[in-house]
């Protein structure tokens, strides 16, 4: 939508206009609108009001900044209901500053460098995380698609510095 004289009715009625004369005069013309998203991840999972723990987890490990910069990201975030399946005691611990590289590491392995949308993961039999080591990625069912064991449950949340895809279970790498 522009504007035209400072009016967007006139702006839009315009618009028209020359549309009709580009099509009469034989040429195609294709209305986009596009629109970057204007929250990074960290606002983005914020907003949402399901990854409380996840952006309380994010800032204990000292990575809000990181997944707050330039990306771009591919996210597999755990909801706060994926946090509450770890055996009870387990968040409690990590989030104690004397535990904040192992939870650096695992949220890290929650991140995959460059924005892959649930299109691109699906072609994939792995994932290298930025935590180093790989994210097995399969179907079950033919439908359901897992990140190692966690179900991908929705997809394709798009963020200024990369994308969101939100999973039932916190994944651990080896060793962890």
């Amino acid at each position: 939508m522009f504007n035209f004289c400072g009016n967007t009715f006139w702006g839009v009625f315009m618009s028209g206009i020359i549309g009709v004369a580009l099509m009469l005069a034989g040429m195609q013309v294709h209305a986009t609108r596009t629109t970057a998203p204007a929250r990074d991840i960290v606002q983005t999972a914020v907003a949402a009001g399901q990854f409380n723990t996840l952006a309380k987890a994010l800032e204990a490990a000292g990575l809000v900044e990181t997944l707050k910069g330039e990306g771009p990201f591919t996210v597999f975030a755990p909801t706060d209901e994926a946090f509450a399946k770890l055996p009870a005691g387990t968040l409690e611990n990590l989030l104690k500053p004397e535990n904040k590289a192992q939870l650096a590491a695992i949220l890290s392995y929650h991140v995959v460098p460059g924005r892959l949308m649930a299109a691109d993961v699906v072609k994939q039999k792995t994932l290298k995380t930025v935590q180093g080591s790989s994210l097995r990625v399969s179907l079950k069912g033919g439908s359901n698609v897992l990140v190692d064991n966690a179900r991908v449950v929705q997809t394709d949340i798009r963020c200024s510095n990369g994308v969101i895809h939100v999973i039932d279970s916190v994944v651990l790498p080896q060793g962890n």
